[in-house]
């Protein structure tokens, strides 16, 4: 078990807690942190809540908290300006305060819409992340980025609001489906790729530990992306400086994968899994990066299992989503390209030279 500090300028500091069968421990973590409250209200999911809510509404019960629950529906549809309506009403209905807390137990679907429902509901009620896929322990659940989606892109209405604590239970993570461990590993690619050589040999050493689900290696995976992450987000809280947008690394292309496909066709790591490929080959035709870091990049990936992404799109459709993307300014496109294992650069790229790229990348993966 390990207790990571999310310390940010300007933020209360929280705890990120990992390890195995600290579920159990959430309501004693939690009355620790908030003596005076006695309500809490988890937000979940359809697929959760049969298997999780039990142990953490014991857990909480146990440490005398009032337990309210709102489930929401499964997978990123949800993620809506109809369903974040209805949790809002349901908090208002319940008795929601600025004394209670809200705890959002499930993946990244759950954390995101609960976070922001958390952070606009009477301007702000202290929230928890509880999260039970791979893919939220190593990115959602830590950093404070908060969003729903609308028709024409994701997250594209949200706010920034950090957690009062994080508890990662890596026992939760064995019964994952394969497609959502895949989604996981993507981001930890993503993660090693932008952080250091160190990280990214290492998980090119575990890679079939990983892929096997050994605790002590998908712990400390867990773990080295939070602490690249927090590393981050001190630095640029608001994603302001420039700093922030190397998470992104992959993003830009996954998300119009994401958009087009339909939200949940692709999981979200997989998705990335492909715009990191596409960035790293318009990286070395910019001559930012060479053919070398490319073919090391696709040996992660095929290493993790990453199978190569089909669409049957046009370059005026993708382009259009791309468009909407959270990093372009003025109307212009802007990657994250790498230039090295641990080295990157956000770059405004021509939509000429963008179009050539995504057309190259369509018509090899047609073929």
């Amino acid at each position: 078990m390990s207790r990571l500090e999310v310390s940010i300028p300007g933020e209360q500091s929280y705890d990120v807690l990992i390890g195995q069968s600290v579920l159990s421990s959430l309501g004693s973590e939690l009355r620790n942190l908030c003596l005076s409250t006695n309500h809490v209200l988890i937000i979940t999911d359809s697929e959760v809540s049969g298997r999780y809510l039990p142990q953490a509404k014991y857990s909480l019960e146990q440490a005398s908290f009032q337990v309210d629950v709102i489930t929401i529906p499964s997978g990123e549809e949800a993620k809506s300006l109809a369903c974040i309506s209805e949790v809002w009403q349901a908090m208002a209905d319940c008795g929601l305060t600025r004394d209670s807390v809200v705890i959002a137990l499930g993946g990244g679907v759950v954390g995101d819409l609960a976070g922001f429902s958390a952070s606009t509901f009477m301007r702000g009620v202290p929230f928890v992340q509880v999260p039970t896929t791979l893919l939220s322990m190593v990115d959602s659940s830590v950093g404070g980025k908060t969003a729903i989606n609308l028709p024409s892109g994701k997250n594209l209405v949200g706010s920034f609001y950090q957690p009062l604590f994080v508890c990662a239970d890596v026992a939760l993570l064995p019964s994952l489906p394969d497609r959502e461990w895949l989604c996981g590993c993507g981001e930890i690619a993503k993660t090693a790729v932008i952080d250091s050589l160190d990280f990214f040999n290492w998980l090119s050493n575990h890679a079939d530990e990983m892929k096997a689900r050994i605790p002590v290696v998908v712990e400390e995976a867990i773990e080295r992306c939070i602490r690249f992450k927090s590393s981050v987000v001190i630095a640029d809280k608001h994603e302001t400086s420039g700093i922030r947008e190397c998470l992104n690394y992959g993003h830009t292309l996954a998300h119009a994968i994401e958009t087009y496909a339909g939200y949940g066709v692709y999981s979200h790591g997989h998705a990335v899994a492909q715009g990191m490929r596409f960035a790293a080959r318009l990286s070395a035709g910019l001559g930012k990066t060479d053919l070398d870091f490319v073919l090391q990049q696709d040996e992660l990936l095929n290493q993790l299992g990453f199978p190569e992404i089909s669409l049957d799109a046009s370059v005026e459709e993708l382009m259009k989503i791309m468009k909407h993307d959270k990093k372009v300014r003025l109307g212009n496109l802007r990657f994250v390209v790498p230039c090295a294992i641990g080295s990157w650069e956000v770059l405004e790229i021509s939509d000429e030279v963008v179009s050539q790229y995504v057309s190259a990348w369509l018509a090899s993966n047609r073929s």
